[in-house]
């Protein structure tokens, strides 16, 4: 539009580029940035640039950390013997804001999904496997989406610590079936945390 500048066009286009901001949305967002203080702007700025330079994956657990490990995985007040199995670093703060757990997790870093070919080798599942073999953990607790994707790559997992000593569960289908866990309300989690079942038992 040629009401604007080159820069606030600028703005206006990568703003809309995030999910769920259209242009009406991304034109009100960069009109408040440029009546916004300076050091409001000056602090997001480094907030992004923050993330993309100082937050990595915690080498222990694949999840979001500005260290080699995560808070979570060097916390001493954690149990030790549960370890929670996710797809995405975000379904960690999920199950945390269910306050319903207190082991550690697992990132996968994503589904098996052979229609996008993505097989189990493209998932954290070695690692998985020696952190399940290492003595201390008694039960892995599979907190996948209840889909198509989600049961089949709990099926993998669960093949893969066939070996390990250690009890493999699932959420319990309080969660609706085909949705994620973007979708589930912490109560819902809570829920499902509590009645998780071994994996293969009650399955249709």
């Amino acid at each position: 539009m040629e009401a604007y500048t080159e820069s606030i066009e600028r703005l206006i286009a990568a703003l809309g580029r995030l999910p769920g901001i259209g242009r009406r949305t991304a034109e009100r967002l960069a009109f408040y940035l440029l009546d916004a203080d300076k050091e409001e702007v000056a602090a997001l700025a480094e907030a992004l640039k923050d993330i993309r330079t100082k937050v990595g994956r915690c080498s222990e657990c694949g999840g979001m950390a500005e260290a080699d490990r995560c808070a979570i995985c060097t916390s001493p007040r954690r149990d030790r013997t549960r370890i929670c199995v996710v797809e995405r670093p975000r379904d960690v703060i999920r199950i945390e804001a269910a306050a319903g757990y207190n082991g550690l997790y697992h990132v996968l870093g994503g589904l098996v999904a052979p229609m996008d070919g993505v097989g189990p080798e493209g998932l954290d599942l070695e690692r998985l496997a020696r952190r399940a073999a290492g003595g201390e953990v008694q039960e892995v607790i599979l907190a996948l989406a209840p889909t198509a994707e989600g049961d089949g790559t709990a099926l993998v997992v669960a093949d893969r610590l066939k070996g390990a000593k250690v009890r493999v569960t699932r959420l319990a289908r309080g969660l609706p079936t085909g949705a994620t866990l973007d979708y589930a309300n912490p109560g819902m989690l809570a829920e499902a945390l509590r009645g998780r079942r071994a994996v293969g038992e009650g399955e249709p």
